[in-house]
């Protein structure tokens, strides 16, 4: 699995935000949509592009950018802190279909000795999901990756992707 930290100031001074204890709940939420944008610019630059000519209202050939596949994704909300940061994805894949999973770790049962939880599912929402498919699965913490491991199982009911990339805003070493 590749994994990718996105080391850019507006994301750094976003992330700051939501670490910070000061932080209100109004405010907290609004940073998760900044980062669910700005993390939804930087998985797009994994998607394949094409050269396009336009004519412009000046009636101009001019080259231009297009990028492919922005039909074929499915964005899944692990609920509840991840709605703000998938309403911010969305600003960038307006096309996507959406699925929702509800999902919480057992957290009475505490952890299993290789660091896992049990988690309980009691919602999943997803679309059918195509071979073409980009799934990007949102949950802006990342602890354990118990709850992760298990979504993913759910999604894959539901077809297979293409690829599968994991939005979130802060993840552990042990995840």
């Amino acid at each position: 699995m590749k994994v990718k930290v996105v080391d850019h100031p507006y994301v750094q001074a976003v992330l700051t935000e939501l670490r910070n204890v000061d932080t209100g709940q109004i405010e907290f939420r609004k940073s998760l949509v900044r980062l669910g944008r700005a993390l939804g610019f930087e998985i797009i630059k994994e998607f394949p592009t094409e050269t396009v000519w336009v004519k412009t209202p000046l009636g101009v050939e001019a080259e231009g950018l297009r990028i492919k596949g922005m039909n074929k994704v499915v964005i899944v909300t692990i609920l509840r802190a991840a709605w703000p940061m998938t309403e911010g994805l969305i600003k960038v894949f307006p096309q996507a279909r959406q699925g929702i999973v509800s999902a919480r770790r057992v957290e009475e049962k505490g952890m299993s000795p290789d660091k896992k939880f049990e988690i309980e599912v009691s919602y999943v929402k997803i679309p059918p999901i195509g071979g073409e498919d980009t799934v990007i699965l949102v949950d802006p913490m990342i602890a354990t990756a118990s709850t992760m491991e298990v979504i993913l199982r759910k999604v894959l009911e539901h077809g297979k992707a293409r690829r599968y990339i994991i939005a979130s805003a802060i993840t552990t070493p042990v995840a």
